[in-house]
């Protein structure tokens, strides 16, 4: 496994060169875009993208998100590309929006968990665009660690995560959203958000209308997005969402843990639970919030910590992504 930095604002031909020459032969490289960092394969390599799976310990019925440089690439790899399609990439791409649609066959069935829609999106973030030119690939690239835990914003969280199962990890600076896409299906009649982000959904109904959301469980069955899973993004402690000083179950869980002997860290940006041994404030605005979230988890999970208590978002569409990031990862 090689780590090498890359400037975001001038990223090196020479190391881009050789992540293309990587990913031509069919293997792995972990690459930072706007929202996490992405482990990154050939799209239309079935063995690329059996290597995805493989070093993250991902369920096949769990699909990818296929990353390309420009909307032409993206009409490219699907059936249809309706004007709505159109519209929200207008305004959104490049950026942290995911698009499914009907797949041609040139997608593998793998990519997709089978079924015949694919998730694309063109990211933002310049080592991500600059290394799409550079390989002129789609890009199979779900987040960069293995499958359930959080995800990466940082490489050093991808070294910490999956190490030598990646060949190579650009290391493009921290990520500047710190979550994952926002995902829409505009496969069907009306347009289905299966996955919140930070694009929220009234920021989409002002150009889709009026947008269905998906139901989600945790059967093994084909899901035509990530992020569907039940339980997700979570930690190695355990975590708890609370409600105010007095939160009963946060109160409870923290006299176990210290029964146990374990440690507690709260992330607050009101208050913090009675009695919890370490207090990290967070920002109380969300895009600065949803910045901040997985590096903070990771940081807590390094230092040892048994349980982690996060202050409940508030209910508003602005905290959508971030509110649904941390009720995945406090389910059983």
């Amino acid at each position: 496994m090689t780590l090498v930095r890359l400037s975001a604002d001038a990223p090196d031909p020479g190391v881009l060169a050789r992540a293309a020459e990587l990913l031509r032969s069919g293997q792995l490289v972990a690459f930072p875009t706007e929202t996490v960092y992405g482990l990154g394969a050939n799209a239309l390599d079935p063995g690329a993208v059996a290597r995805i799976f493989g070093a993250k310990g991902r369920p096949a019925y769990n699909p990818l998100i296929v990353h390309v440089a420009d909307v032409s690439a993206a009409r490219r790899l699907v059936l249809h590309w309706p004007e709505s399609a159109s519209a929200l990439a207008q305004r959104w791409w490049p950026g942290p929006l995911t698009l499914v649609l009907p797949k041609t066959p040139e997608i593998p069935d793998l990519v997709t968990a089978g079924l015949p829609t694919v998730a694309l999106r063109i990211p933002s973030h310049p080592v991500a665009l600059a290394l799409l030119r550079a390989v002129g690939l789609p890009l199979a690239a779900p987040s960069a660690n293995r499958s359930g835990e959080v995800s990466p914003t940082t490489a050093a969280h991808v070294m910490q995560s999956l190490g030598s199962r990646v060949p190579l990890i650009l290391d493009g600076g921290p990520t500047s959203v710190g979550i994952e896409s926002t995902v829409v299906d505009l496969s069907g009649g009306t347009p289905v958000l299966l996955r919140p982000g930070m694009i929220t959904r009234e920021e989409l109904t002002e150009v889709l209308g009026p947008i269905a959301l998906a139901t989600t469980g945790d059967t093994l069955t084909a899901r035509p997005s990530p992020g569907m899973l039940d339980r997700h993004y979570a930690p190695r402690a355990r975590l708890v969402v609370y409600d105010g000083r007095e939160d009963r179950l946060a109160v409870h869980a923290i006299a176990e843990c210290r029964a146990a002997g374990g440690r507690s860290v709260a992330l607050v940006r009101d208050a913090a639970p009675v009695a919890v041994d370490e207090v990290e404030r967070m920002p109380a605005d969300p895009a600065a919030y949803a910045r901040q979230l997985y590096g903070a988890l990771h940081r807590i999970d390094a230092g040892g910590a048994a349980l982690i208590l996060v202050e409940r978002p508030p209910g508003d569409a602005a905290w959508d992504g971030v509110r649904d990031r941390l009720e995945r990862a406090a389910r059983p």
